[in-house]
């Protein structure tokens, strides 16, 4: 049975390069590529491959990478997303991982490990590179704490007011700030945090004794 594929890279060579691997094994299908983030999502919802090949350096990704993958498990719930990028970025993996890729290579790797992989996603099976992997287990075993410590004033209200229900506007209306102040507050508080989304905010926020009962 064969199993289709969706080549996402905005190099033309590498996605090229790719391909011909590819066909040296009968049991792949290449059944599109892309070479931008909207693309790679318009693709995937088209053709729902059995796996995708993305890269998260491409345009239209970036800091968006995140949410892009959640769009495109949305888009495709059965694909198997495989990250394929360059970058070896400790954040960056933590946060594909997170968001719903359940492969993360680098494209130092060697071909027919590449091909080994893509094997294992079509049978279920995730893959990621050692050095990738060594990272994820070395943060389990001295994990980094958040600090409420580490977060400004400002920060403090917006959470708060976060954990209170605020939307954007409802904050930026009782904190006499703007919309666009209150996003970069949320987002420096994500960050120095470690949290994905508003819901774990949100949570961090009671948990940490910021709210009265």
């Amino acid at each position: 049975m064969s199993t289709t594929i969706v080549i996402a890279d905005d190099h033309a060579v590498v996605r090229e390069g790719i391909r011909g691997l590819l066909r040296l094994d009968p049991s792949f299908t290449v059944l599109a590529e892309a070479e931008n983030g909207e693309a790679t999502v318009a693709m995937v919802r088209e053709h729902r491959p059995d796996v995708l090949l993305l890269d998260l350096m491409m345009p239209g990704m970036g800091d968006a990478a995140q949410s892009m993958i959640s769009i495109i498990r949305k888009a495709s719930p059965d694909s198997h997303i495989m990250i394929l990028t360059s970058s070896d970025d400790d954040q960056l993996a933590f946060s594909a991982i997170e968001a719903g890729a359940r492969s993360f290579l680098l494209k130092s790797m060697r071909g027919e490990h590449l091909l080994s992989a893509i094997h294992a996603a079509a049978n279920g099976t995730p893959t990621l590179h050692p050095l990738v992997a060594q990272r994820i287990l070395n943060s389990i075993r001295n994990p980094q704490p958040r600090q409420v410590d580490d977060l400004t004033a400002r920060e403090l209200e917006v959470l708060r007011c976060l954990a209170e229900g605020g939307s954007n506007a409802k904050i930026a209306a009782q904190l006499n700030i703007t919309e666009k102040t209150v996003k970069a507050h949320l987002g420096s508080v994500m960050s120095k945090l470690d949290l994905s989304d508003r819901t774990e905010a949100v949570a961090y926020a009671w948990r940490a004794g910021l709210m009265k009962p």
